[in-house]
């Protein structure tokens, strides 16, 4: 049962990192947040964000607990719906560090909401595993803030340039959120296609509860674009913006730079509007790790996973991993100290390691494998293997 941000979701597996004061049956609760966005047009995100924190949890609950320092915690997931507002992120973030004392929280989902709650969490020392592709969430002034998933900032040039290559664009247009999230994003693959010799050459921004997209994709195909550019959009208003562009005549190629979400894009959109599109793929589903987590998500939550999820799976256990390493529940500038050192680990995305200090100052950021990958008959179709070297 979903409740608003004053009230908790029941209790799920997880939500957000903090001791709990009872104690049930002699073994003591470890409560992790889940600050994600659960409705609206970013919830495909924020409800794989939480799942993945929830199987993670059933994971060390299954063996009895999460072992720490000679003792086993069972751990909870406590989740609030932000809404994707950062108003209301605000608010979810003060009960989790003042009510609930949690030293941990999973998101929140957008850039806005984690510029908004990192006063309060930073402050508090509270870990925060952020989804915010804006690249003033991390730094060195954000301690305690890490971001398990990679970012238009990593991934944007090597995919950008396969597939101008690849497809032959010069000219592209774009619709951005008028947010952080969107200014940040539409910035980066700016600097990304005028690298390659092709032109970000139509932008508009709107609100995010726009719906209809006639206007400015009007204005964007007068300009003959060669492409369309989707990134940093939900995947509901990617879908409609895809289905709209499709009736308005547009025959060229749909990128989506960043984001997993190409299934409930295709949900949208359908799939003949979809055909062709170029999205990023931050997984392999025939890695066998990456299918394993897939196949559990689908049986457990009857739905595909979102390509996020596994992310913030391991990002999960990285933070378990980290506890056990600190030999504390509670103290979250060991467990961030150790957190941070974990290299190499064998998790759902294969193995990944933290990086970014060259970039943000701080080994927050996750280093991992990512792909580029063309929709077919509404499945992504693997055409290109990237690290930020380059795709190939």
């Amino acid at each position: 049962m979903l409740r608003t941000t004053r009230q908790l979701v029941a209790p799920v597996t997880l939500a957000v990192l903090g001791l709990s004061c009872g104690i049930a049956q002699g073994q003591e609760t470890l409560k992790i947040g889940a600050l994600v966005t659960l409705s609206g047009a970013g919830a495909a995100w924020g409800s794989g964000m939480l799942h993945a924190a929830e199987l993670a949890a059933d994971d060390v609950n299954a063996k009895g607990g999460l072992e720490v320092g000679g003792k086993k915690y069972k751990v909870q997931v406590v989740a609030y719906d932000d809404k994707y507002q950062s108003n209301e992120a605000v608010t979810v973030a003060n009960r989790l560090v003042f009510e609930d004392k949690v030293k941990v929280i999973i998101g929140p989902v957008g850039s806005a909401p984690v510029l908004a709650i990192q006063p309060i969490t930073e402050k508090n020392q509270v870990i925060v595993m952020t989804l915010g592709f804006t690249s003033k969430a991390l730094g060195t002034d954000k301690a305690f803030t890490f971001r398990p998933n990679v970012t238009t900032a990593e991934v944007a040039q090597p995919q950008i340039e396969w597939v101008v290559k690849n497809r032959g664009i010069k000219k592209v247009g774009a619709l951005f959120p008028n947010d952080e999230t969107g200014q940040q994003i539409a910035k980066d693959l700016g600097e990304a296609y005028g690298k390659t010799g092709a032109t970000l050459t139509a932008k508009e921004f709107f609100e995010r509860e726009r719906v209809d997209f006639v206007p400015l994709l009007t204005r964007i195909l007068a300009a003959k674009v060669d492409a369309i550019e989707l990134d940093g959009n939900s995947p509901q208003t990617a879908g409609l913006i895809i289905k709209q562009a499709r009736e308005l005549g547009f025959t060229g190629t749909v990128i989506r730079t960043g984001g997993p979400a190409t299934q409930e894009i295709v949900n949208v959109a359908g799939k003949a509007a979809a055909e062709g599109m170029f999205v990023h793929a931050p997984i392999d589903l025939k890695l066998p790790s990456t299918a394993a987590y897939a196949q559990r998500y689908n049986t457990k939550y009857k739905r595909p996973m979102n390509g996020f999820s596994p992310a913030f799976y391991d990002g999960t256990h990285l933070v378990f991993e980290a506890m056990r390493k600190a030999g504390t529940v509670s103290d979250s500038v060991k467990i961030r100290d150790e957190l941070e050192k974990i290299q190499g680990y064998n998790g759902a995305l294969g193995k990944s390691s933290w990086t970014g200090k060259a970039a943000y100052g701080s080994n927050h950021q996750l280093d991992a494998p990512f792909y580029v990958a063309e929709v077919k008959d509404g499945q992504e179709v693997i055409r290109a293997r990237c690290t930020v070297a380059g795709c190939k």
